[in-house]
C-alpha cells in the first residue's frame, strides 16, 4: 500500500534516511556525514505541509518499507524559464532487504501518476554519481539527464 506519510511513521522514516545517509557517507564522505537528512521536528514539519508530501509504501502489517519525499517547484513570470510547475523527488529509498522486490518502481510509478493528476509538468530529481545502483534503478525507469552538475576539488 502507498500512501502519505503520518505521524507514527517518523521513526521507521529516520531509520531509512540513516541508510541513505551511509550509502553518500560511504562514496562521498568529504561531503556527507553520518546522520540524517531530516531531523524528527523537520519531518513533522514536511508532513503537515502540502507541498512537500511523504509517500510511504508499507506492508500488510503497516510498516514502512519505502518512501518518496517530494516538494513542489513553481516557475512563474521568470525571465528566462516558462511557467512549469514540477514535482521533484527530493529523496527515494527502500528498506535495503527488500529492494530488488519492485517497491522503488511502484513508488515512483504512483508519484508519477499523482503529479500527472495534479497537473504537473515534470518530475526532477538529482541522483549522486557516487550512487551506481541508483543511477541504474533511474535508468531503468527511463528517466534522461535534463542538466549536469560539475565540480573541481581545491
Amino acid at each position: 500500500m502507498i500512501r502519505k506519510a503520518e505521524y507514527k511513521d517518523i521513526s521507521r522514516i529516520t531509520e531509512l534516511l540513516k541508510d541513505i545517509c551511509l550509502i553518500h557517507h560511504s562514496g562521498r564522505p568529504d561531503i556527507f556525514k553520518i546522520g540524517t537528512k531530516y531531523t524528527e521536528d523537520e519531518l513533522k514539519k514536511i508532513i503537515d505541509d502540502p507541498d512537500n508530501i511523504i509517500f510511504v509504501y508499507t506492508n500488510s502489517s503497516d510498516l514502512v518499507l519505502g518512501y518518496c519525499f517530494t516538494q513542489k517547484h513553481q516557475v512563474l513570470n521568470d525571465n528566462i524559464l516558462t511557467d512549469i510547475k514540477t514535482l521533484y523527488i527530493d529523496d527515494l529509498c527502500v528498506e535495503k532487504t527488500t529492494r530488488g522486490l519492485g517497491i522503488g518502481k511502484k513508488l515512483y510509478e504512483f508519484v508519477k501518476a499523482f503529479a500527472k493528476e495534479n497537473g504537473y509538468y515534470n518530475l526532477t530529481l538529482n541522483v549522486w554519481e557516487c550512487n551506481p545502483n541508483a543511477k541504474k534503478f533511474y535508468d531503468a525507469l527511463g528517466l534522461k539527464p535534463m542538466k549536469t552538475y560539475l565540480e573541481e576539488l581545491l
